[in-house]
């Protein structure tokens, strides 16, 4: 299946600024409230389901020996014609 990008931002942030960023989806989430993010005049709204899929994934890109690029991912994935009711196994982030 291809992958259409609906917007892409990637910038450098304070730890502060991003927890900012994940607060704002994390009190739409709870709302069930729509997520809008908007660059310039570029911009996307989107409205996850009661219950999407919810990916984490942490990563280490890079040559076996010497240092790499680190990352954690977090995703929510859904299915434009699904209400998303799959529930699997228990995550706890610390």
């Amino acid at each position: 299946m291809p992958e259409e990008v609906l917007f892409e931002s990637e910038s450098r942030r304070t730890r502060a600024e991003i927890a900012a960023y994940l607060r704002t989806v994390a009190d739409s989430l709870e709302s069930g409230s729509a997520i809008t993010l908007t660059r310039g005049s570029e911009s996307v709204t989107m409205d996850p389901p009661a219950r999407p899929t919810f990916e984490v994934k942490a990563e280490r890109e890079g040559p076996v020996e010497g240092p790499g690029e680190l990352s954690v991912e977090f995703e929510l994935e859904w299915d434009e014609s699904e209400d998303g009711d799959d529930a699997s196994g228990d995550l706890e982030i610390e």
